[in-house]
């Protein structure tokens, strides 16, 4: 079970500490909440409710340095997920968002960016719900990253990623 001053993921909401727990009295019932502050952003609090099961599977531990050097290391050899068809692909693209789970984040990162690409060299844009899925994927995987391996900026993960993988 987690701890106070734990500091975990709580879906996409990203880095969180837990600050404390709180009882709060709902539809007339006490009930007792994790109090989580996001890193990245202090003025938001999140009330975590330590009785559902559904919410609580939405936090889970921090990886670690060895756990994110090993992902970082499987990035050019990570396949990408991609589905031609829009309807099916934002549908496999927010449940794994929803998941978190870090290759599959990283694939679709791959697919995306790929497209990405191909698009631009056609003179189109993206479409603006897979950009939307990338931004997203990228700030899960990337706030993770940051905190992880204490790096300031996206900038500085970036070149730390890239100097990396040339190895």
């Amino acid at each position: 079970m987690y701890q106070i001053n734990d500091v975990i993921i709580y879906g996409t909401q990203g880095v969180c500490k837990i600050t404390g727990t709180e009882e709060k009295m709902i539809s007339g019932k006490k009930k007792t909440y994790f109090v989580l502050q996001p890193v990245n952003d202090q003025g938001s609090t999140i009330f975590v409710p330590t009785d559902n099961p559904l919410v609580l599977n939405k936090m889970r531990r921090l990886l670690t340095k060895g756990e994110i050097h090993k992902l970082i290391d499987s990035m050019g050899s990570e396949d990408a997920i991609w589905v031609a068809n829009e309807n099916e692909r934002k549908e496999l693209y927010r449940s794994i968002l929803a998941k978190g789970d870090h290759l599959e984040l990283i694939q679709m990162i791959k697919a995306i960016y790929a497209h990405k690409k191909e698009r631009e060299a056609q003179g189109k844009r993206l479409h603006m719900s897979d950009d939307r899925f990338f931004k997203d994927a990228e700030q899960i995987l990337y706030n993770e990253f940051q905190y992880v391996l204490d790096l300031g900026s996206k900038a500085d993960l970036m070149t730390y990623i890239l100097a990396r993988l040339e190895k």
